[in-house]
């Protein structure tokens, strides 16, 4: 089940889901179902040939006397642990509200029932020891000495290889179907009150389980007194295949346990890797993958928000503008470097406005400026540095990205022009007048970085190169050219076409007259 950020899932129950109670009762019962099959096959085999009639008998009274008396007050108690769920497990499948303390209660429980029926079998299993001894022992006539070591073996064995698998049965269980419904909007590592299995504790059992109980049985086997006319071999090899059997089942619970959330860690970090910002592990755990898997799915929103506002705020400062905002220092100040300034403007823009609407205004600067950015940023490795109603300012070679500034803002000067032909041709179908622009280029050392106040900043170039550039591109107007660049731009020139110099023109702030050159061809 996938969630989204921040926002409880739906849950839609399936049948698991709507009696995953049910079988949460089952999955204690079924090892230990088992492990009474093995109990009962070492009775038949080592336990009932020292047995005498009346030992017999009384044995099997205490068996059916057991069974009736204190398995059923076992299952009880488990069935009571599971279905006092159950009013707070409906109502959260029918997406209803549960009070804070009888919900709290639940979760604690929900992570303690591996425990609880651990404790419940461990109980029935041991306690049958005592029982036993002392059921044998109170019938007339001596009790074989073997008895003392084979009935405690039966049970241990037996015991042993029930209560450490139904301790993985009921977790698996319990986190398959029980915490997506109580742990929708909450993190089950941080329940108070809860005794979740850690890793290191989770393979002792597993080495207990797949390791020591077959072993230990085999050993104490063989060390147990019997009678070597009675012996089989076959029973040792019944054990040791059982054990065997319960090892790789014990391995194969603590596999999906272990395996499965190292195995979605690993595919959703490939996939984070590959580009994909919405990966979200959905396994819920109370052990320490829990704290891990919520931390790598934070960590992984804060990359997305992270990159979705980086997006968002390289549309409103330009991509490569930001690129360089977020590589720098972010404190006030700048990087002296020569770069080339273009400025470009819409002429007559203001008489234009006062006949269109408002509406109409802004959809004819929006396909201008879609054009022009185009050409400036991704066909020149410009940088639109700010708009300016009805214009804008461009940075070639800004951070050292463009050696040959000069040449690119020239023949971005050029396209921007053959653009505005097609661009006059679609505006024409839309009933407006055919556009006309001025471009002034010139380069020139300045200033690049951020300036403002400590709480708001804006990246921009300062310096006399810009206010240079301004001026050139007003003088587009006063000489009839489109496209005009300084003296100090064309000898920077390497690969552009052959330009020509104009008269020296007079611009305000230059005591002497500005040289500028127009671009032939």
């Amino acid at each position: 089940m996938q969630t989204s950020r921040g926002q409880a899932t739906t849950l839609r129950p399936d049948w698991l889901t709507r009696n995953s109670l049910w079988l949460l009762g089952v999955a204690l019962l079924v090892p230990n179902l088992i492990g009474s099959a093995v109990n009962i096959g070492y009775n038949l085999i080592h336990i009932q040939p020292l047995l005498t009639a009346d030992q017999e008998r009384a044995f099997s009274r205490t068996i059916l006397v057991y069974n009736v008396a204190v398995y059923p007050v076992a299952v009880y108690v488990w069935l009571w642990c599971v279905l006092s769920l159950r009013p707070s497990f409906r109502r959260l499948l029918d997406d209803g509200a549960v009070a804070a303390e009888p919900l709290a209660a639940a979760r604690r429980r929900v992570i303690n029932l591996p425990w609880y029926g651990s404790a419940v079998a461990a109980v029935c299993w041991f306690l049958c020891i005592p029982v036993f001894l002392v059921a044998m022992t109170a019938v007339a006539g001596p009790l074989d000495e073997r008895l003392y070591w084979h009935l405690p073996i039966s049970f241990l064995i037996s015991g042993l290889m029930a209560i450490t698998h139904g301790f993985f049965a009921v977790e698996i269980t319990g986190q398959r179907l029980l915490f997506p419904v109580f742990f929708r909007d909450a993190r089950p590592a941080n329940t108070p009150g809860t005794l979740p299995l850690t890793l290191r504790v989770r393979g002792l059992i597993w080495a207990i389980s797949a390791g020591v109980c077959p072993i230990a049985s085999l050993v104490l086997l063989n060390l147990a007194p019997h009678d070597a006319s009675r012996s089989s071999v076959w029973f040792p090899i019944a054990v040791g295949g059982i054990g065997i059997a319960f090892g790789m089942t014990t391995a194969w619970l603590v596999g999906m346990l272990v395996a499965d959330p190292v195995v979605a860690l690993r595919q959703a970090a490939q996939a984070v890797a590959a580009g994909d910002r919405d990966v979200h592990i959905p396994l819920l755990h109370a052990d320490e993958f829990g704290p891990l898997i919520d931390e790598f799915n934070q960590m992984v929103a804060e990359l997305g928000e992270k990159e979705r506002l980086q997006q968002t705020f390289g549309l409103h400062v330009g991509h490569e503008a930001a690129r360089q905002i977020m590589q720098r220092d972010p404190g006030l100040g700048g990087v002296d470097e020569e770069i080339t300034v273009a400025f470009v403007d819409i002429r007559n823009f203001t008489a234009r406005t006062a006949a269109c609407s408002p509406a109409q205004t802004v959809g004819m600067l929006n396909m201008f400026l879609t054009e022009m950015v185009e050409v400036v940023e991704d066909r020149h490795g410009g940088m639109v540095n700010k708009f300016l109603g009805d214009g804008f300012m461009a940075l070639f070679g800004a951070g050292g990205t463009h050696p040959d500034h000069a040449d690119a803002a020239t023949a971005a000067g050029r396209e921007m022009l053959a653009r505005l032909t097609d661009l006059n041709r679609r505006l024409g179908e839309h009933g407006h007048a055919p556009l006309q622009i001025g471009v002034g280029i010139h380069s020139g050392r300045a200033v690049v970085g951020s300036i403002g106040s400590p709480s708001r900043m804006e990246f921009t170039a300062i310096g006399d190169t810009v206010n240079v550039a301004a001026r050139v591109e007003a003088l587009t107007k006063l000489v009839g050219e489109p496209l005009l660049l300084t003296a100090a731009t064309s000898a920077l020139l390497r690969s552009s076409p052959p330009t020509e110099e104009l008269p020296p023109q007079e611009v305000k702030g230059k005591a002497l007259p500005l040289r500028i050159c127009r671009v032939v061809g």
